[in-house]
């Protein structure tokens, strides 16, 4: 199986329907020559490279910037089009003060599947305190928390905070919480490493935002500034493939992560397994 842990939706048509609320999408998310395309054309994409599921991930950006880049509801609207292709998570603006009831809602009546969290768009260091009823909500379900960590394209989204350093001490606290520290952490991948080691719950992905194209960039950061074997011999349970898309698409990252040198079972580690226990599936895909 072939699981996508890393898509953005807010170009999917079936959600695209307000172009003042696009206007926003794009202006906050940074991307403003992409047109909105249909649910179907995603779902054909993702046959084509043979993905099985893709996560789809929201962003609540109502105290920072007054809306979102996709609401909880819309990635229900979108789960509901394709349930056996589409994982959808919530997102939480830290600072409303129904945040708790925002999280309540979203994985017991949508049904959501995880947390997305971006701490340099919505402006938080990780270890605040006001993060920690949100990790205490997300154990109450079991849900695992998708953390943008590194650089973002985003605009006004300050680096600072998501160096992966300051996710350490929300893994000392919270053990048990399942966090996946987004592109590598790039470009602090050695301190992402560090963190991998260290916390049997913390995973990333394989959707650094790269500078070239996918291969050399692939390349450049898996088998130079790591060492070539870290990944198969050190890191082979905690990297998940995931793309950034619409940024970046499958059709060029999937290559350009087959092409690196790694024996075929952690491959398949990398492109489902690992996904599938960081999102708590069963064995038949489902929760």
């Amino acid at each position: 199986m072939i699981i996508d842990v890393h898509t953005h939706p807010i170009f999917y048509q079936d959600i695209c329907g307000d172009k003042e609320q696009l206007q926003f999408r794009k202006e906050q998310f940074g991307i403003f020559k992409q047109s909105p395309y249909s649910t179907q054309s995603v779902l054909l994409e993702m046959d084509y490279m043979k993905v099985d599921k893709s996560v789809l991930l929201p962003e609540d950006l109502t105290t920072q910037s007054g809306g979102y880049i996709v609401s909880n509801e819309e990635i229900k609207k979108l789960v509901d089009l394709a349930p056996d292709r589409f994982i959808g998570f919530a997102s939480v603006d830290p600072y409303r003060k129904d945040a708790l009831e925002v999280l309540d809602y979203a994985f017991r009546d949508l049904g959501l599947a995880g947390l997305k969290l971006h701490p340099s768009k919505q402006k938080f260091y990780p270890y605040d305190d006001r993060l920690h009823p949100i990790y205490k909500k997300c154990l109450e379900y079991n849900k695992p928390i998708m953390f943008h960590a590194g650089m973002s394209w985003e605009p006004d989204a300050p680096a600072k905070y998501s160096n992966p350093l300051h996710f350490e001490e929300v893994a000392i606290a919270y053990p048990e919480l399942r966090m996946c520290l987004a592109h590598f952490g790039w470009p602090w991948i050695h301190e992402t490493v560090m963190l991998l080691l260290k916390y049997p719950n913390v995973y990333t992905d394989t959707s650094p935002l790269h500078m070239d194209n996918a291969k050399d960039f692939y390349e450049q950061v898996f088998t130079r500034n790591m060492g070539p074997l870290w990944i198969e011999r050190n890191l082979n349970d905690k990297v998940m493939f995931g793309t950034n898309s619409p940024r970046f698409r499958a059709k060029r990252s999937l290559p350009a992560l087959e092409g690196l040198p790694l024996r075929s079972k952690t491959l398949q580690k990398i492109l489902g397994g690992n996904a599938e226990r960081f999102l708590g599936l069963r064995g038949d895909g489902r929760w």
